[in-house]
């Protein structure tokens, strides 16, 4: 009997795998194709078991959609660019290209042992200069349609980064990275026209059927369709504010008029009185995010302008400059209305400024104290004298009838805005892909030429002082104007990191090309049938993809059909682990990782015998010291045991808690296949119970299908547990017991694929199990040859009979009839009608 030892299993099939070139993707039109993708990961140098489960789930899928036919595309690459290198840089006195580089060769290292089933011939990182070349080439292509402008625009500024943070980049008002205040600032920045597309990104979510609902909600949320008012105050002093308001049923409440510091009013203003500048300049510092905003004090300032109200021009309201308003969005002014909304009303007790309630709740004339008064849209309330002649009506009624009333009077118009912002691109940053023009005193921003790309980031650069160090290079801003010749200057923003993830699942189709992507590749591959990756991706990778993959087919670079370019996503839940801490000297934590700690009892213990805290498990941080190293698994189990784990704990979409003794037994259960199936290998003879054993094997084909047709990996493996304790206590012949073995090697094969190719070699399995057929339920062996019939008299349930599933009736009713609880009902008496409903129920009325 041999032992089952996992290094030597695995190794030996990877090099056979390699050897035969087994996973390398060719096109080929004569075979249905299928692109699974997992989002690729950022290389910070080591994979933990979170990576593990993400790869496997996607491996999963290959490996099955292989076995079924298909021609399968199965990719890795790097998310090369980004902060954490030249952070590293900075404090080792390296460069982020060697740091980078030399992570990747160590992550690749770790994840190749997984037998993963990827074509490694196309990996590529987002620092190659052959692919951020590309995507310079695409960005000019943007450029020339329209798709990408330059403005000076309000940024958020990481002063410590000294770089403009993405609002989504901005928590709690400080920098995602450095955890420094974030400013507001302008700056003249580049911007993708992401916004042209709102409308189309938030209806053609509609059609993303096989999308998370949460996903989809998030995305709609972000993109944030409106239908409000717009219209202008007239100035006391001549010209007039344009507002834009969502809620414009309670203009009767209006309190005062507030406008963004970043107004061209509030910026003529300063620029005539150094005090309302002193002031703006305060209300500009913070983070321009929602949340930023909302957490921030309200300050304002009283310019002394007044404005007439549109339905009294006798009414005058004060116009003031306040922090809380933002530029870009609506028309960067509102009018206040204090009773209905928060920030209104703190705003308005704060300075005095009157609170008028247009509305009531029917059953409440209580005025507004400390909170507004905002009902729901959907809510009907009682209205105080409305202008448009409403007394009970939803708020959206109103909306509705305000909107036509100003039409109608001439002084408004309908207008439907979006949250969605245009996308600035424009990071102060070395490590990324550089931004392709040129700025020339002649000719202005001028496109690089085509011919000239990639524009190289220069490798001689230092990080010895803050800021972007291309803006300091001696030699690599100078360069002559693509147009004239004459001396220029090179852009020295590289471009957003998000960049390089919103179109590297194209570049996979062809990714060695001298173009962003070849037509016929595209046709064929995408669009990515199976995405994969987690939540925290819901909204701006995603998008930012959607959008993307729009821009690439108006400029020749994708099919129409791949718009949308991600068919199908799962987002999978986390690994999770315990946590284990100490107190230092200092009263502060100290964490230990688990290969640091042995376990006794529910209890924690370091080598020197000194117990330590056990925190209940959380997501696998480095901070906390609780991840779980893959290779120390790996050569302690093997790759198939972690992979084994990580599928059959939980659902795919649900966190899974790591434990050392649930990887202990996902081995001794892997042992105990290759137990049976070396026993079953040598087994001669015949046995009793053939058809029993092989029509489970047919019903756990068909379950094991299903579980993984619907990403259901745990439940699928539930059943292949089952199959293998039937298989285990069979009597069956040895022919039966070898096929139903086999069967057992290729239902497991995308799951544990090294064990499986030996189990398969193992029984005689002709070629690689990778390339066998997934095997077929046979629906004839399904169908059971007993059935149970309940017996229910007078309605009540009784009893239940097993009998040959086509017994005549007649027969039935024998075997009712002579039932021991349906005799002691009947007590004698003959029943005045016996009902057998066929394969369902009998029914005994008395």
């Amino acid at each position: 009997m041999s032992r089952y030892t996992a290094a030597e299993i695995e190794a030996k099939w990877q090099e056979a795998w390699d050897k035969a070139g087994s996973f390398r993707a060719e096109r080929d039109e004569t075979r249905p194709k299928y692109y699974v993708l997992e989002m690729f990961p950022y290389p910070s140098g080591r994979i933990h078991i979170g990576h593990v489960r993400n790869y496997t789930m996607g491996d999963v899928v290959a490996r099955y959609k292989r076995a079924t036919g298909h021609n399968v595309l199965h990719p890795m690459g790097w998310d090369a660019f980004g902060m954490p290198a030249e952070n590293a840089a900075m404090a080792s006195g390296g460069h982020p290209k060697d740091w980078t580089y030399s992570n990747i060769d160590d992550m690749r290292d770790q994840m190749k042992p997984l037998g993963l089933s990827i074509d490694w011939s196309r990996e590529f990182a987002t620092c190659d200069p052959e692919y951020y070349g590309q995507q310079q080439a695409l960005f000019l292509d943007f450029l020339e349609k329209g798709l990408v402008y330059r403005k000076n625009a309000v940024v958020n500024w990481d002063p410590v980064d000294m770089t403009v943070l993405a609002n989504e980049q901005v928590e709690n008002g400080r920098g995602w990275r450095s955890g420094a205040e974030v400013e507001r600032r302008e700056l003249t920045q580049w911007f993708f026209r992401i916004s042209d597309f709102s409308g189309e990104l938030l209806d053609a979510l509609d059609t993303l059927d096989d999308w998370p609902a949460k996903v989809r909600l998030m995305q709609e949320n972000w993109i944030g369709r409106s239908r409000g008012l717009q219209f202008s105050f007239e100035r006391t002093d001549g010209g007039g504010i344009e507002v834009y308001t969502t809620r414009p049923d309670t203009l009767m409440g209006a309190s005062f008029i507030g406008i963004s510091p970043d107004h061209p009013l509030a910026r003529e203003l300063e620029a005539k009185d150094p005090a309302v500048a002193r002031a703006v300049a305060a209300m500009r510092k913070g983070g321009t995010t929602e949340e930023a905003i909302e957490k921030a004090e309200k300050v304002g300032l009283d310019t002394g302008l007044t404005v007439r109200h549109p339905l009294d021009p006798n009414w005058e309201l004060p116009v003031w400059i306040a922090n809380f308003i933002l530029m870009d969005y609506g028309t960067g002014a509102i009018f206040g209305v204090p009773a209905h909304d928060q920030r209104d009303l703190d705003f308005a007790r704060k300075y005095g400024l009157p609170v008028r309630n247009t509305f009531f709740a029917l059953d409440d004339d209580t005025p507004v104290g400390d909170v507004a008064f905002i009902p729901p849209k959907t809510e009907k309330v009682r209205w105080v004298d409305h202008f448009t002649g409403i007394d009970v009506a939803t708020g959206q009624e109103a909306i509705d009838a305000t909107i036509r009333f100003a039409e109608q009077q001439g002084w408004g118009k309908g207008v439907t805005n979006y949250r969605l912002r245009d996308w600035g691109l424009s990071r102060q940053r070395y490590w990324g892909c550089p931004i392709p023009v040129v700025h020339c005193d002649a000719c202005g921003v001028v496109p690089e030429k085509k011919e000239n790309l990639p524009i190289r980031l220069p490798d001689d650069v230092s990080f010895d002082q803050p800021g972007n160090p291309l803006d300091r290079h001696p030699t690599w801003r100078d360069c002559a104007c693509p147009a004239c010749g004459n001396h220029a200057r090179r852009e020295t923003d590289t471009m957003d990191t998000f960049v390089d993830s919103s179109w590297y699942f194209a570049r996979f189709t062809a990714p060695h090309a001298d173009t962003p992507t070849v037509m016929e590749d595209a046709d064929y591959w995408m669009n990515v049938d199976q995405y994969i990756g987690g939540i925290e991706h819901a909204i701006l990778h995603l998008l930012y993809s959607r959008f993307f993959a729009r821009a690439m087919h108006l400029t020749g670079h994708l099919p129409a059909k791949s718009k949308e370019p991600f068919d199908a996503l799962f987002t999978q839940g986390m690994v999770t682990h315990a946590i284990y801490q100490s107190r230092g000297a200092d009263g502060r934590p100290v964490y230990h990782y688990p290969e640091e700690v042995t376990l006794r009892d529910g209890r924690a213990f370091l080598k020197d015998g000194t117990e330590v805290d056990i925190v209940p498990s959380a997501k696998m941080s480095k901070s906390k010291n609780n991840v779980v190293d893959p290779v120390t698994i790996i050569s302690q189990y093997g790759a198939d045991t972690a992979r084994w784990f990580v599928l059959s704990d939980s659902p795919p979409e649900r966190d899974v808690e790591w434990t050392a003794a649930g990887a202990e037994a996902a081995h001794k259960h892997l042992a105990r296949v290759h137990r049976l199936a070396s026993d079953i290998a040598q087994a001669q003879g015949e046995g009793q119970g053939d058809d029993e054993l092989l029509r489970e094997m047919h019903k756990t084909i068909r379950d094991v299908t299903l579980g993984v047709d619907a990403f259901g990996f745990n439940a699928a493996i539930a059943k292949l547990y089952a199959f293998t304790g039937t298989l285990a206590r069979s009597k069956a012949g040895a022919q039966a017991r070898q096929q139903a073995a086999r069967t057992l090697a290729q239902l497991m094969s995308p799951m544990t694929p090294h064990l499986s190719e030996e189990i398969w070699q193992m029984l005689g399995g002709t070629g690689l199990v990778l390339n066998a057929p997934w095997p077929q339920a046979d629906e004839a062996m399904l169908v059971e040859e007993n059935v149970t019939l309940p017996i229910q008299v007078n309605g009540k349930r009784r009893a239940e009979i097993s009998v040959p599933r086509d017994m005549p009736k007649q027969e039935v009713e024998k075997l009712v009839l002579a039932h021991e609880a349906v005799i002691r009902v009947l007590d004698g008496a003959q029943p005045k009608k016996l009902i057998v409903v066929p394969g369902r129920i009998v029914n005994v009325v008395i």
